[in-house]
């Protein structure tokens, strides 16, 4: 595995160590490239604190420590500035203005919640329901539209357990979108490791017919996710199961 992107911290309040543990231990991994993409803060109401991300207040405090790690190992590994993020419509423009102020290099596109997560339900449950599918596919297809995404990390993260010929029709056609818009799926190795309900099989197949370009993601969220030979073995499988275009690094897009 030549680059990861996907790098949390301990701002967004469920990930552990230190960025330097990261960095150090990525370096020892055999690394080229490092993203830090942590979960992005939002412009929400004053009235609502989120559970899962860092506050606004954090964005420079971030910044500025990920930029001395680029200073400090800038001879032994190639360290780049991003932000995980979910498209919500009516905020996604109040985000673009406050990243716009940081030299963020980079969004990875994320729907942890369907609409907004101040209301919206956590795309992981288990649903059947036709109409949530599609609000997901319709959700991420209108942020990948944008050209403001460099990759969708977990793609396959909303729980679909009903009709299967609804699950195809749906995420086909995703997975036909990405393809037409050069956006590359990520095979989450986190998911893998916790024997989460992604990957999901189903949509890798998909993938695979559709042509998509995919990219590893670790999702790292302490610094002993790297270097784990195993799950990169796990992630290599998927992509030749299902015929899969596997990318070592992607092209960043602007975010704002």
């Amino acid at each position: 595995m030549k680059a990861n992107y996907h790098t949390h911290t301990w701002r967004c309040m469920h990930a552990s160590g230190t960025e330097k543990e990261y960095v150090e231990n990525a370096i020892r991994a055999g690394l080229e490239i490092l993203g830090f993409s942590d979960h992005t803060p939002y412009p929400y109401p004053k009235d609502y604190s989120s559970g899962m991300r860092m506050r606004t207040d954090q964005l420079e405090d971030y910044v500025d420590t990920v930029l001395a790690l680029k200073a400090e190992y800038r001879q032994d590994i190639e360290i780049h500035l991003g932000l995980e993020v979910e498209y919500y419509k009516d905020y996604f423009p109040k985000l673009q203005k406050l990243a716009a102020d940081y030299p963020i290099e980079y969004f990875l596109l994320a729907q942890h919640h369907l609409g907004c997560e101040m209301y919206g339900d956590w795309s992981g449950m288990p649903t059947d329901d036709p109409e949530t599918l599609r609000a997901y596919r319709t959700q991420t297809t209108e942020a990948m539209e944008t050209g403001c995404f460099t990759y969708f990390a977990h793609p396959d993260l909303l729980r679909f357990i009903g009709d299967e010929g609804v699950y195809e029709e749906e995420m086909r056609i995703l997975c036909r979108r990405a393809k037409n818009l050069s956006i590359p799926l990520e095979i989450n190795f986190l998911g893998i490791h916790e024997d989460r309900h992604y990957p999901d099989e189903r949509f890798w197949k998909i993938a695979g017919e559709e042509g998509c370009e995919v990219v590893f993601g670790l999702d790292a969220h302490d610094p002993e996710s790297f270097g784990r030979p195993e799950i990169a073995r796990a992630a290599e499988e998927i992509v030749k199961r299902n015929g899969l275009l596997l990318r070592d690094t992607v092209e960043f897009r602007s975010p704002v």
